[in-house]
């Protein structure tokens, strides 16, 4: 059984793998299974709507982080066309956990950039697990500076677990970078769309995540901690995870109803892995849908400076909460 099937996989794993058996028996002539192949595909579709129609937020983070799910460079190559990765933040070195460059949606010319993780041990070794250091974050800084020069709209992957938070990161202004990259992304007279396509943690999310939309397909999650260092410091004991999960709303359902992201992405039942063309369509639609919706919300005139004070009001709103105060029976 492979590495990368979670446990609540392994039942459908198991119950497709017999499906697969009878089929090559039935393939030789032997014996005709057709009715058995077909009662068990129906009973392998009912096991699957009962697994995934039911998750629990840290059964939606395990999938989020599946090894077989899509990557930024995933959705670059089958969405976009003529893309041109550009590297090196011109002060210390290049990131191989942040990816940018420009390519073309829809023959429109884009600035595309995102986290990369890797899909096998040697390559996430490469790609750090998708955790930018100071390199990555003023690489995607340096290029989206072009694309506000050059009026290029910036469509924005997010898929990490966190900056990286080694010595070496924090020697060269981790922190730093993030920061300058809010307030630039903040900033830029261009539409900014953001799309959350597996795991969004932390100030490594933020540090590219600040945009006119924020989008998030169905089974990926977003937090401003990852539930087991929420459970570290709230428990002491990172076995507490799955609990931290059920707390952080960090579900994309839980996020819309917070009016923290502004649409949900559906992914195929059982995951965006199972069927990744189906989400790369569903993405592409997205991302053309709020692009148009953006640029028609403005008019010619005053479109730069309306863009960024709605992206300001937008995160400024984010967070409200309306608190009752009952004293002597008189609500406030």
């Amino acid at each position: 059984m492979s590495d990368s099937i979670l446990d609540i996989e392994k039942p459908l794993e198991k119950l497709e793998g017999k499906i697969a058996e009878l089929k090559k028996l039935n393939a030789d002539g032997a014996i005709d299974l057709t009715e058995e192949i077909y009662l068990l595909e129906e009973k392998a579709l009912r096991l699957k709507e009962e697994i995934f129609r039911n998750l629990t937020p840290w059964e939606k983070v395990l999938l989020a982080r599946h090894m077989k799910r899509p990557t930024a460079l995933d959705y670059i190559q089958n969405i976009f066309s003529d893309f041109i990765e550009l590297h090196g933040d011109r002060l210390f070195a290049d990131d191989p956990a942040v990816v940018c460059g420009f390519a073309k949606l829809e023959g429109r010319s884009i600035l595309v950039t995102g986290h990369q993780k890797g899909k096998e041990t040697k390559e996430n070794l490469r790609r750090n697990f998708g955790m930018a250091s100071p390199e990555g974050f003023r690489k995607a800084a340096r290029l989206m500076k072009l694309a506000e020069k050059f009026h290029l709209p910036i469509i924005s992957f997010i898929d990490t677990p966190g900056a990286y938070p080694g010595i070496g990161a924090e020697e060269r202004g981790q922190f730093v970078a993030i920061a300058e990259n809010l307030k630039l992304m903040s900033r830029l007279k261009v539409p900014i769309v953001v799309c959350v396509i597996g795991e969004g943690g932390s100030g490594g999310a933020l540090g590219l995540g600040v945009g006119d939309r924020i989008l998030i397909l169905e089974h990926a999650v977003y937090s401003v901690i990852s539930p087991e260092g929420c459970a570290s410091i709230l428990w002491r004991d990172g076995k507490k995870a799955p609990e931290a999960a059920s707390f952080l709303h960090l579900t994309a359902q839980d996020l819309k109803k917070l009016k923290v992201v502004d649409e949900v992405i559906p992914e195929p039942l059982g995951g965006a892995h199972q069927n990744p063309d189906i989400v790369f369509e569903n993405v592409k639609i997205s991302l053309l849908k709020n692009l148009k919706e953006i640029e028609a919300q403005y008019s010619a005139p005053s479109f730069e400076e309306s863009l960024i004070e709605k992206r300001y009001q937008k995160f400024r709103k984010i967070g409200i909460v309306m608190e009752i105060v009952e004293s002597n029976s008189k609500k406030y």
